[in-house]
């Protein structure tokens, strides 16, 4: 080949290769303060009964147009609560059932009698996508028959179940049906970032919301906690954020909530900030979510 031919071709390939080079420095440059512009699929809201009088429906969803929530997932004690929203905002609100009713609570609602035909009355009047959040502080055997009726219901509508647990319960839901559809709580909650790891991994069709682990997530003000940061990029497709409105203080500190996971998201490049913000949950749940949602019901 003549030298200048093989200048040419030299020349070529050297811009091909900053070209590339180009492209990948661009698909990891932090989205910043561009964050502010995604639309938010909040994964864990509850609207329990204490907040219905300090926070009327109208201004659950002043809240979320605020911070730019455009959906989200809600369950509630009772869930009248939830029917409440998603009758008020039916294009904002993804409702499911919580077990949790009159004396039915988180300790002991795996053993409350007629648990099985008040999932089942609720699920076949209001279009819950989901049963839970609910809670397994314990692992017992003789509550293996309920949680295999719970699982039975929600493989019969193709729904998830949201369990707030440790990772050695989910294992054992899944050692009752590897085909169960779970959002994990709170990625755990008191499990460590590397447990978190060890069960997304484990566990391919696990999904999870990362309410209550944002301050864990950030590790000071402008960098991600190591751990996290590779769950994060291994499991992008995964995950979801969420506020975890279970008290009133949590409603009191919405914005500061939603900003806290803002900020966080705001350190991983836009096409991993947006799934986690919000085109994750558009798959999981079948929604068209954007900024055009902010101010409609």
């Amino acid at each position: 080949m003549p030298a200048f031919a093989n200048s040419v071709c030299a020349a070529v390939l050297a811009a091909a290769a900053m070209s590339s080079l180009a492209m990948a420095d661009d698909a990891a440059t932090p989205i910043g303060d561009a964050v502010k512009d995604l639309p938010i699929f909040d994964a864990h809201i509850h609207y329990k009964e204490p907040a219905w009088d300090a926070y009327p429906v109208k201004s659950i969803i002043q809240l979320m147009d605020r911070n730019g929530v455009a959906m989200g997932l809600v369950s509630s004690t009772p869930d009248e609560g939830t029917i409440m929203l998603w009758e008020y905002a039916p294009n904002r609100i993804v409702p499911e059932l919580r077990p949790y009713h009159g004396n039915a609570g988180s300790s002991n609602w795996a053993k409350v009698e007629g648990m099985q035909e008040y999932l089942r009355g609720r699920l076949d009047t209001y279009p819950h996508e989901g049963i839970g959040e609910f809670h397994i502080h314990r692992l017992d055997p003789f509550d293996e028959p309920l949680f295999r009726d719970v699982i039975k219901l929600a493989k019969e509508r193709d729904i998830y179940l949201h369990v707030h647990s440790g990772a050695d319960e989910i294992r054992w839901l899944y050692g009752l049906d590897p085909s169960a559809k779970i959002i994990w709580a709170h990625a755990g909650l008191g499990e460590s970032a590397n447990g978190v790891y060890r069960l997304m991994k484990e566990r391919p069709t696990l999904l999870a919301d990362t309410s209550l682990k944002e301050y864990e997530i950030l590790d000071g003000r402008d960098s991600l906690h190591p751990v996290w940061k590779k769950i994060i990029y291994q499991f992008q497709d995964r995950l979801m954020v969420g506020s975890d409105t279970w008290v009133n203080s949590q409603w009191d500190d919405y914005d500061s909530i939603i900003a806290s996971n803002r900020a966080w998201l705001s350190l991983l490049p836009r096409d991993v900030a947006e799934k986690i913000a919000y085109k994750n949950a558009e798959r999981v749940f079948d929604r068209d979510i954007s900024m055009d949602l902010i101010g409609k019901r």
